[in-house]
């Protein structure tokens, strides 16, 4: 009787064991799905439609740079089937957090198969720069590793997920051809960014722009400039001819406006680079405005 009664409580312990390092099975039936940002949640829920719950983790106009998670934020990752990240080094505070949620699920890698542009900072941040979404093109890699990573947690969505992404490339298809028509309209010698802080390089470089220089020299809006970093800055939009500064949405335009009064060039305010805003509320949406401030700023 001792035996049995041991051999039941070992197979009870498995069981619960088991349990936990499985992924959550929400009650609705539907994969609940958390993102880090707003971007990937657009992508998501193109991909998945109705079969899935979407969130994201962090707030819009939060710089996600600078983002720490709070203990609710680690609970709801602890409630996620799917999480979804950007990859490439962007979520610097990921691996604690996910350490502290414990548990298990599908983790998806949007960026992953694509090969970064190298940092400014390479000491600070040797995984390159993470902004591969600021590039249409690259973003069909986003939405196909979503498409895949979802049919791996839910494989009876396959047909669903498969022709939502097709529909969604299509679509990012139809962006690329958009934003080259409109930048079509600038005089190529005056495809000249300076940017707040290195976010644009994969626009710049599907795009035909040239990289002057930014106001913080690295892929992280956090770091801080020495008084170095903006002579270099002031040198480079003077040799360039260089004629605007142009500076996402909540960043601190107390730099940028020194640089501008010690070179006359404008400073142009409101680039949505890392998550939504009122002017745009979805990732389509957020490059048109973006691309619209450029071109106004620059023909």
């Amino acid at each position: 009787m001792q035996r049995i009664l041991f051999s039941l409580i070992f197979l009870a312990l498995l069981l619960t064991a088991c349990q936990a390092q499985a992924p959550a099975q929400p009650a609705d039936g539907k994969l609940h799905v958390l993102t880090t940002t707003g971007f990937l949640a657009d992508f998501v829920q193109q991909v998945a439609g109705d079969r899935a719950v979407v969130d994201s983790l962090i707030p819009a106009g939060v710089d996600p740079h600078a983002f720490e998670p709070a203990p609710q934020d680690v609970t709801r990752i602890a409630a996620s089937s799917v999480l979804v990240i950007n990859g490439a080094g962007f979520e610097e505070w990921l691996k604690k957090t996910l350490e502290n949620a414990g548990g298990s699920r599908e983790i998806i890698d949007a960026s992953q198969g694509l090969t970064p542009r190298p940092a400014g900072d390479v000491a600070e941040h040797p995984d390159g720069d993470p902004h591969f979404w600021l590039d249409p093109v690259l973003a069909k890699t986003y939405v196909t590793n979503i498409r895949d990573g979802l049919i791996k947690a839910d494989p009876s969505g396959a047909e669903t997920y498969t022709a939502n992404a097709a529909a969604a490339l299509q679509k990012l298809d139809e962006l690329d051809a958009w934003i080259r028509a409109r930048v079509a309209t600038i005089p190529a010698q005056r495809r000249l960014l300076v940017t707040n802080h290195e976010s644009f390089g994969y626009f710049a470089d599907r795009y035909g722009f040239t990289l002057v220089g930014a106001v913080i020299p690295s892929v992280s809006s956090s770091a801080s400039p020495t008084a170095q970093d903006l002579a270099r800055l002031i040198d480079q939009i003077r040799q360039t001819g260089a004629p605007a500064i142009f500076l996402e949405s909540g960043s601190n335009p107390q730099l940028a406006d020194q640089v501008a009064r010690e070179t006359g060039v404008k400073v142009v305010t409101g680039l949505l680079t890392h998550s939504f805003g009122p002017e745009a509320q979805d990732y389509i949406a957020m490059l048109k405005w973006d691309v619209g401030l450029i071109v106004e700023a620059l023909k």
